[in-house]
């Protein structure tokens, strides 16, 4: 989170990761921000890792421990999988892709503006260019793999971190929604027993994952899980061959069986998941904990987990109300170089057709900055649609700054709902009808080649 952000930003946004944790309300003293999907979900712990963290599955409140192992163990047919990842903080889309053509642009913009010449130029419209940080993301544009959304939004912004964020999970602007827009899809589509379905990688439940009725998981890393005991080698590899011998022993207690298939399968989920401690990526990814987890993801997708929609938050923060220029460079480097070693990865891996990175953020910037080197909260952003399968053009113009709407803002030319409706159509092939309401009001898009 960048030190320059709204000053309740921080404050808020911790009780709002505590929202969603089971059964927790926000304060009283927070009224009026909108309760994340998924408040009051119930969640299970099932293993301690050796980190000293647990893997948190939500809405499993009737999900027996053997259904945990089946959804790790089951083989899945291979099928698409969603990315979901989060700009969290309101990323300022004129710097990711800066409209250095528009005469209004320098005026705007005395001291962030990017020069005529930085970056790389944008080839369907040549007004705008890539920031160098974003290098990575311009790459795969130029490879015909980025769906870019340079102006995208809603009617009537709401230009409040927690309320915007709100629409953008559960896909409607009406406060009130406790499940995401992917958790109604899963609700649909998902399977009593497979955590895994919906994956959440920032270690509390992601709303854009909230279901109903289907279990959905959370967790820090996808790499660092294991048993822990007291002992070391050669002591613990005997225990826990031991372990797994215990399901197998025949008991007259009913307590004693349950405790003995319990530690069997806790045995066998180690072993399972034992080959994502200290894996081997086929290329090189950026040292941050962004890109450890995206390492992380595309070795358990290799590994046939059944997951399909996973949601992960991307490196820093965006609410740059000062000192932008320092803070969003190095933010936005991270994620793009991420970005592309992920998708490198997977085409190494032969995954790339089944993966797709949908990339958001809650809001844009107001075109003109302020008086501390930043800029305040705005309507307009920027999204983008990231994958082999991606395809590869832009989705809506970029309105330019001769005309901004009644608050000096970005007009919009694309509505994230529209985006939503299309991916589900397009890429997880369902009637986005049964999850977005007005569906049939929104255009499709065409994102998936």
């Amino acid at each position: 989170m960048s030190h320059n952000c709204c000053n309740n930003y921080t404050r808020s946004q911790l009780l709002r990761g505590a929202a969603a944790e089971a059964g927790k309300g926000l304060p009283a003293v927070e009224a009026g921000m909108p309760l994340p999907a998924g408040t009051g979900l119930t969640r299970r712990k099932f293993l301690s890792r050796s980190a000293g963290l647990t893997l948190a599955v939500y809405g499993a409140t009737k999900l027996p421990f053997s259904a945990f192992e089946a959804g790790i163990a089951q083989a899945a047919p291979p099928g698409p999988i969603l990315v979901s990842v989060f700009l969290d903080g309101g990323a300022d889309a004129m710097s990711v892709l800066a409209p250095v053509g528009d005469p209004n642009y320098a005026t705007l913009r005395p001291t962030l503006a990017l020069g005529p010449a930085d970056g790389t130029a944008f080839t369907e419209d040549t007004r705008l260019r890539w920031n160098p940080a974003a290098a990575g993301l311009a790459q795969l544009h130029s490879e015909g793999k980025v769906s870019v959304m340079p102006a995208i939004g809603y009617d009537s912004p709401n230009q409040s971190h927690f309320t915007s964020r709100h629409f953008w999970e559960i896909g409607e602007v009406e406060v009130g929604f406790r499940t995401g827009w992917l958790g109604r899809y899963l609700d649909e589509v998902g399977d009593d027993e497979n955590p895994l379905q919906g994956l959440s990688l920032d270690g509390e439940l992601s709303p854009v994952l909230a279901t109903a009725n289907k279990p959905v998981a959370a967790v820090d890393s996808p790499t660092s899980y294991d048993l822990w005991a007291q002992v070391d080698d050669p002591v613990a590899p005997e225990m826990y061959s031991s372990f797994a011998r215990f399901g197998d022993f025949k008991s007259d207690s009913t307590a004693m069986s349950q405790a003995r298939k319990a530690m069997s399968r806790a045995s066998r989920l180690r072993q399972q998941l034992s080959q994502f401690d200290g894996f081997q990526s086929p290329v090189a990814y950026p040292d941050n904990y962004f890109a450890g987890n995206l390492a992380g993801l595309a070795a358990i997708i290799a590994a046939g987990l059944p997951l399909h929609c996973v949601t992960v938050r991307a490196s820093g923060g965006y609410d740059t109300h000062s000192d932008q220029a320092q803070d969003l460079t190095g933010n936005l480097q991270e994620t793009c170089d991420a970005l592309l070693a992920f998708q490198r990865d997977l085409e190494a891996r032969g995954l790339a057709d089944r993966v797709l990175v949908e990339m958001w953020s809650e809001f844009g910037r107001r075109p003109e900055e302020n008086g501390s080197g930043g800029t305040d909260h705005g309507a307009a952003g920027c999204a983008f649609v990231i994958g082999s399968r991606a395809k590869g053009q832009m989705v809506g113009e970029f309105p330019g700054l001769a005309t901004l709407d009644e608050d000096d803002n970005l007009l919009h030319t694309s509505d994230f709902r529209a985006l939503y409706c299309s991916l589900l159509e397009q890429w997880l092939g369902f009637d986005a009808a049964r999850v977005i309401p007005g569906a049939s009001y929104f255009p499709r898009p065409a994102l998936v080649a």
